[in-house]
């Protein structure tokens, strides 16, 4: 009995020796450990996804790509894979697992000299204390360290929280981190799609990503997956059957394609930016952000073939600058073609011609299939020459284009109807010429399209909102607004006569002029507007007053602060297409002020809405069940910025610039439109910008550099028929309405030239749009802007041409 107690006894000193070493061993190495509380509010790196309104994908931004999933959202198949693969006791240890470590320690006692790998015992807790909070040191140290972390990890958090740490951090191989992410990167599914074997194929993961790869490593990757099914099953996670036939399964890795992507570049770079400014850089690529973005794809798609094709159409006009550039053609002219760096988003094929004679150029395509160009698709090609002007005709192809040329071609199976030999192809070439392109609900100021320029891929610069360009005559529109909302009516006369005004001294005098160069007398203020007439321009802005025009310039948001000189009245001052085409917008929603945006709502990666484009509340909107009830009334809280009746008038004779004015080619489409045109002095700018009821539209074609597009070249050429095209397409399948007449307009026909009210079997007669007690009886009075023709009028020295190229 003296001796068992002697044996209990220093059995007893040795247990308490040992205690006392842990706690000692834990209080040393548990000094200065990384503060394990951050976990609580820990948010992993996560990509923002930015969608189309209609949910489509359109860009990812993200240091790491993952996708945070709270654990709640996780099905329990893939939970019950991790857990039954790396950690069968989670649900129960305190953090480190004993009969793991145990059992890990004398299997490695076991394999001592046999060169096996060491085996582990670490726990789901113990990896994430590793991998938040320590380094992937290999030590004893790092290990203590681990398991005192997880202890206190255990005691402070939840296991479901510990397991929402490691399932949305742990990195599962081909730059996916966390189980939502691998799921799309290997099947191309989401979380809540995967089955039972693609669950335990992605808990086969986590020990050596890079050696179970699906396709390069197929017969590891299953190896390991069905071990995993067969851990699922020893753990009561799955049926005999369902283990069967996760076995019996395939193992088959998807590239990620089905997902609804839509290219929509500048639009996406645009939106970029502004959670730039509004959130930072981190938030971000790292914050998880959902925005529900205004674009249309359908119109997109739309407003992107419109600008394309109308500035290829333009710079055809102008002639061919030659080839991409030019290779040495021997056996290996394909893999020359190939290392040729050209955009990405490009939409034709590159080619190398091979060989021309008098009715061809033969072609080498990228595949090594040979192509043609016949010489009637070459004729367009003369060289471009300084002004855009063209140089000689083409008499054959080897004028264009010789062998060695590395080129752009469209492919062509018919054109107009005609059906041509297999393999044609046609020219093209990267225009110089740029634009820009931009739609929105005028109700909202929703943006449903916007193309910034030619290629993304070529120059990431958005004409749409970075390029400042002046308007010329397209600003006209509010000249004549401020003077409808002083009295004035449609049918007012302006004097078109020559006008010459002093600038000041040293300046010398402005003597603006038509386009046309010819003057017509009095004629209505629509015929000013239709014509786009500057010098009743003119005159009209002296009439009312520099400092109104101005007024109404900033409260329409087309300039922050417009000089209070004529010149201005004439579309001097510069703005953007997307600040020009919401003040269009403003017309043709009677005069409300709204606010061009691209983003709808903005969600935080738990789903909470963060921002809202409509702020307004609505009570009634809240857990609403629906039951084919009406929606709720919103109240208004746009500002007026002018009488409706004005603006109403203004849409309406911009009709008229559709129907017979400098827009009349768009009339073809049938639809009600209105819209203005804008040439700047010496063609350097052109635009078209109008709407449609629903619909506000704004085109701008001009050169990066602000040359001349040419003697010929105006908005009606220029950029009229890019805003017909996409309008074209836009309205396709869609009810022609009439644009929305406000309460108390008098709609009278009258003689379009006097603007007087029509008698019986008047002719040349349309209708014209009256606020009450407005009609004209008489048009005695003619606006002459107060100019008695004695300052300068005669063209003296001292006279300097002005903006008679605005139109």
């Amino acid at each position: 009995m003296r001796i068992l107690m002697i044996i209990f006894g220093f059995l007893f000193l040795m247990a308490v020796a040992g205690g006392a070493g842990v706690m000692a061993i834990f209080w040393h190495f548990g000094q200065d450990l990384p503060d394990y509380t951050q976990l609580e509010d820990y948010e992993p790196q996560v990509m923002t996804r930015v969608h189309a309104a209609d949910g489509a994908l359109i860009a990812e931004y993200a240091r790491e790509k993952r996708v945070f999933v709270p654990i709640t959202a996780i099905p329990h198949k893939v939970t019950d894979a991790f857990v039954a693969a790396e950690d069968k006791n989670f649900w129960s240890h305190p953090g480190i697992d004993f009969a793991s470590v145990l059992r890990a320690a004398v299997t490695n006692v076991v394999n001592l000299g046999t060169g096996r790998r060491p085996v582990g015992a670490s726990t789901i807790t113990q990896q994430v204390a590793k991998n938040f909070l320590l380094t992937n040191e290999v030590s004893y140290e790092r290990k203590i360290k681990e398991a005192i972390l997880s202890f206190r990890i255990e005691r402070a958090f939840s296991k479901q929280h510990i397991l929402e740490l490691y399932l949305n951090e742990i990195y599962l191989g081909s730059g996916s981190y966390g189980v939502a992410a691998a799921a799309l990167r290997y099947f191309d599914k989401s979380l809540d799609e995967v089955n039972v074997e693609e669950a335990a194929y992605l808990a086969a993961l986590p020990k050596a990503p890079s050696n179970y790869h699906p396709v390069r490593n197929h017969d590891e990757a299953k190896a390991r997956r069905n071990w995993v099914i067969g851990r699922m099953l020893e753990e009561k996670y799955i049926t005999e059957a369902e283990a069967q036939a996760a076995w019996a399964a395939p193992l088959i890795g998807k590239t990620r394609e089905s997902v609804d992507t839509y290219q929509a570049d500048f639009f996406a770079e645009e939106v970029r930016r502004q959670l730039v400014d509004r959130y930072g850089e981190g938030m971000l690529y790292d914050g998880g952000l959902s925005v529900r973005s205004t674009v249309d794809p359908r119109m997109q798609t739309i407003a992107d073939k419109a600008l394309l094709e109308g500035l290829v159409d333009y710079d055809r006009r102008h002639g061919w600058r030659g080839p991409i550039t030019t290779i040495e053609l021997a056996d290996d002219w394909q893999q020359k073609l190939r290392e040729v760096e050209v955009p990405a988003d490009i939409p034709w094929d590159r080619a190398v011609v091979l060989s021309t004679d008098a009715d061809e150029a033969i072609l080498g395509l990228m595949t090594g299939e040979q192509g043609r160009i016949p010489k009637r698709f070459l004729t367009w090609a003369r060289p471009w020459q300084k002004g855009q002007t063209l140089g000689p005709v083409v008499n054959k192809p080897s004028d264009v284009i010789n062998a060695g040329d590395v080129i752009y071609v469209k492919h062509f199976a018919e054109l107009d109807g005609e059906q041509l030999p297999p393999n044609t192809y046609g020219l093209r070439q990267i225009p110089n010429v740029n634009g820009a392109l931009v739609a929105m609900d005028p109700h909202t100021g929703r943006v449903l399209a916007m193309s910034g320029g030619f290629s993304h891929d070529l120059s990431k610069f958005n004409r749409a909102t970075q390029a400042r360009r002046q308007p010329g005559s397209a600003f006209k529109p509010f000249v004549y607004l401020a003077a409808l909302d002083q009295g004035f009516t449609p049918s007012t006369l302006v004097l078109d006569a020559p006008f010459v005004i002093d600038q000041g001294p040293g300046l010398g005098k402005w003597k603006p002029g038509n386009y046309s160069g010819k003057f017509y007398g009095p004629s209505t203020m629509r015929l000013g507007i239709e014509k786009s007439r500057n010098l009743m321009t003119v005159r009209l802005a002296q009439t009312i007053g520099m400092p109104v025009v101005a007024d109404y310039a900033e409260r329409f948001g087309i300039v922050d602060k417009l000089p209070e000189v004529l010149s201005m009245a004439l579309g001097a001052a510069e703005t953007t297409v997307m600040r020009l085409t919401a003040a269009y917008a403003e017309l043709v929603n009677g005069g409300k002020k709204i606010t061009p945006t691209l983003i709808d709502r903005i969600q935080d990666r738990r789903g909470s809405v963060i921002y809202r484009r409509d702020e307004r509340d609505c009570a009634q909107c809240q857990d609403v069940a629906f039951r084919n009830q009406m929606p709720p009334d919103l109240p208004d809280t746009r500002e007026q910025l002018t009488d409706p009746a004005s603006a109403f008038q203004m849409v309406h004779i911009m009709e008229g610039v559709i129907q017979s004015g400098t827009g009349r080619t768009i009339a073809e489409l049938g639809y009600p439109l209105a819209g203005k045109t804008g040439t700047t002095n010496d063609s350097r700018d052109a635009w078209f910008v109008g709407f449609a009821p629903d619909l506000a539209v704004g085109v701008y074609v001009g050169f990066d550099d602000n040359r001349s597009l040419g003697d010929r070249e105006q908005g009606a050429s220029a950029a009229a028929p890019i805003w017909k095209e996409f309008m074209r397409g836009a309205l396709e399948g869609t009810k022609a309405i009439p644009f929305r007449t406000p309460p108390g307009i008098r709609m009278v026909r009258v003689d379009s030239r006097t603007g007087l009210p029509a008698g019986p079997g008047a002719q040349d007669v349309i209708w014209e749009a009256f606020k009450p007690g407005t009609i004209p009886a008489s048009n005695d009075n003619v606006i002459d802007g107060g100019y008695d023709g004695n300052s300068g009028s005669d063209g003296g020295s001292g006279a300097v041409s002005g903006p008679g190229g605005i139109y």
